[in-house]
Protein backbone atom coordinates (compact mmCIF):
# COMPACT_ATOMS: atom_id res chain seq x y z
CA UNK A 1 0.00 0.00 0.00
CA UNK A 2 0.91 3.38 -0.89
CA UNK A 3 1.73 6.37 1.72
CA UNK A 4 -1.37 7.93 0.90
CA UNK A 5 -4.26 7.86 2.84
CA UNK A 6 -6.68 5.80 0.13
CA UNK A 7 -10.26 6.71 -0.55
CA UNK A 8 -12.47 6.21 -3.13
CA UNK A 9 -16.37 6.87 -3.82
CA UNK A 10 -17.89 4.20 -5.63
CA UNK A 11 -20.67 5.05 -8.51
CA UNK A 12 -23.82 3.07 -7.20
CA UNK A 13 -23.54 0.26 -9.83
CA UNK A 14 -19.84 -0.30 -8.52
CA UNK A 15 -21.38 -0.60 -4.82
CA UNK A 16 -23.89 -2.86 -6.20
CA UNK A 17 -21.25 -4.77 -7.62
CA UNK A 18 -18.85 -4.99 -4.76
CA UNK A 19 -21.74 -5.54 -2.21
CA UNK A 20 -22.79 -8.27 -4.21
CA UNK A 21 -19.13 -10.11 -5.11
CA UNK A 22 -19.60 -8.98 -9.11
CA UNK A 23 -16.84 -11.30 -11.31
CA UNK A 24 -16.92 -8.02 -13.36
CA UNK A 25 -15.23 -5.86 -10.38
CA UNK A 26 -13.47 -9.20 -9.13
CA UNK A 27 -11.74 -8.90 -12.95
CA UNK A 28 -11.18 -4.93 -12.70
CA UNK A 29 -7.75 -2.92 -11.37
CA UNK A 30 -10.03 -0.96 -9.65
CA UNK A 31 -10.90 -3.94 -6.83
CA UNK A 32 -7.06 -2.84 -5.45
CA UNK A 33 -7.70 0.81 -5.31
CA UNK A 34 -11.21 -0.17 -3.49
CA UNK A 35 -9.51 -2.72 -1.42
CA UNK A 36 -7.19 -0.49 -0.17
CA UNK A 37 -9.76 2.51 0.67
CA UNK A 38 -11.40 -0.57 2.61
CA UNK A 39 -7.93 -1.07 4.79
CA UNK A 40 -8.74 2.53 5.25
CA UNK A 41 -12.20 2.41 6.41
CA UNK A 42 -12.50 5.31 3.23
CA UNK A 43 -15.07 3.59 0.54
CA UNK A 44 -17.49 6.27 0.66
CA UNK A 45 -21.54 5.89 -0.54
CA UNK A 46 -22.80 8.77 -1.39
CA UNK A 47 -26.81 8.47 0.06
CA UNK A 48 -27.83 9.11 -3.37
CA UNK A 49 -26.79 5.62 -4.22
CA UNK A 50 -28.81 4.62 -1.66
CA UNK A 51 -32.03 6.60 -3.48
CA UNK A 52 -30.57 5.03 -6.80
CA UNK A 53 -30.83 1.60 -5.11
CA UNK A 54 -34.18 1.81 -3.94
CA UNK A 55 -35.71 3.28 -6.92
CA UNK A 56 -34.00 0.76 -9.22
CA UNK A 57 -35.52 -2.28 -6.81
CA UNK A 58 -38.76 -0.83 -6.45
CA UNK A 59 -38.96 -0.74 -10.75
CA UNK A 60 -37.54 -4.49 -10.69
CA UNK A 61 -34.46 -3.51 -12.02
CA UNK A 62 -32.62 -5.06 -9.22
CA UNK A 63 -33.53 -8.51 -7.19
CA UNK A 64 -32.45 -8.55 -3.66
CA UNK A 65 -33.08 -11.62 -1.33
CA UNK A 66 -34.24 -9.53 0.92
CA UNK A 67 -36.27 -6.34 1.69
CA UNK A 68 -34.48 -3.28 0.34
CA UNK A 69 -34.11 -1.44 3.35
CA UNK A 70 -32.21 -4.39 5.04
CA UNK A 71 -30.02 -4.96 1.95
CA UNK A 72 -28.90 -1.39 2.37
CA UNK A 73 -28.30 -1.06 5.57
CA UNK A 74 -26.35 -4.59 5.35
CA UNK A 75 -24.32 -3.10 2.33
CA UNK A 76 -23.86 0.29 4.57
CA UNK A 77 -21.96 -1.90 7.48
CA UNK A 78 -19.58 -3.60 5.19
CA UNK A 79 -15.78 -3.24 6.28
CA UNK A 80 -14.61 0.30 5.42
CA UNK A 81 -18.06 1.58 4.15
CA UNK A 82 -18.78 4.90 4.44
CA UNK A 83 -22.07 6.72 3.92
CA UNK A 84 -21.26 10.28 2.78
CA UNK A 85 -24.73 13.04 3.19
CA UNK A 86 -25.87 15.05 1.01
CA UNK A 87 -24.96 18.27 2.09
CA UNK A 88 -25.89 21.65 1.07
CA UNK A 89 -22.45 22.59 -0.55
CA UNK A 90 -22.74 19.46 -2.41
CA UNK A 91 -26.35 19.89 -3.92
CA UNK A 92 -25.38 23.20 -4.93
CA UNK A 93 -21.89 22.05 -6.68
CA UNK A 94 -24.26 19.56 -8.49
CA UNK A 95 -25.92 22.50 -10.11
CA UNK A 96 -22.48 24.60 -10.51
CA UNK A 97 -19.98 21.83 -12.17
CA UNK A 98 -17.16 23.34 -14.37
CA UNK A 99 -17.58 22.18 -17.86
CA UNK A 100 -19.68 20.57 -19.54
CA UNK A 101 -21.24 17.62 -18.29
CA UNK A 102 -24.73 15.44 -18.50
CA UNK A 103 -27.86 16.65 -16.88
CA UNK A 104 -28.57 13.51 -14.69
CA UNK A 105 -29.01 14.56 -11.19
CA UNK A 106 -27.98 11.52 -9.35
CA UNK A 107 -24.68 11.59 -11.68
CA UNK A 108 -24.02 15.52 -11.35
CA UNK A 109 -24.45 14.59 -6.89
CA UNK A 110 -21.87 11.59 -7.34
CA UNK A 111 -19.64 14.01 -9.30
CA UNK A 112 -19.79 16.86 -6.50
CA UNK A 113 -19.50 14.44 -3.76
CA UNK A 114 -16.00 12.81 -5.29
CA UNK A 115 -15.27 16.67 -5.91
CA UNK A 116 -15.60 17.51 -2.44
CA UNK A 117 -14.41 14.78 -1.13
CA UNK A 118 -10.97 15.45 -3.17
CA UNK A 119 -11.48 11.63 -4.25
CA UNK A 120 -11.41 9.43 -7.24
CA UNK A 121 -15.28 7.95 -8.44
CA UNK A 122 -15.10 4.34 -9.25
CA UNK A 123 -17.75 4.04 -12.43
CA UNK A 124 -17.78 2.39 -15.25
CA UNK A 125 -20.48 5.14 -16.91
CA UNK A 126 -19.03 6.62 -20.29
CA UNK A 127 -20.26 10.37 -19.13
CA UNK A 128 -18.36 10.58 -15.68
CA UNK A 129 -15.59 9.09 -17.05
CA UNK A 130 -15.33 11.58 -20.52
CA UNK A 131 -16.01 14.31 -17.98
CA UNK A 132 -13.27 13.09 -15.79
CA UNK A 133 -11.22 12.85 -18.89
CA UNK A 134 -11.65 16.91 -19.33
CA UNK A 135 -9.58 17.04 -15.46
CA UNK A 136 -12.97 18.38 -13.49
CA UNK A 137 -12.85 14.90 -11.17
CA UNK A 138 -10.48 12.00 -11.23
CA UNK A 139 -12.16 8.86 -11.79
CA UNK A 140 -10.92 5.47 -11.92
CA UNK A 141 -12.76 3.11 -14.99
CA UNK A 142 -14.26 -0.39 -14.04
Amino acid sequence: MSDRDPAVLLDTHVWWWFATGNARLEKSPALREIQEAQNSNKIFISVISVWEIGMLESKGRLQLNQGVQSWIQMALTSPGVRLKELTASIAIESTRLPGVFHPDPADRILVATARELKVPIITADAEIIAYANQNYVKAVKV
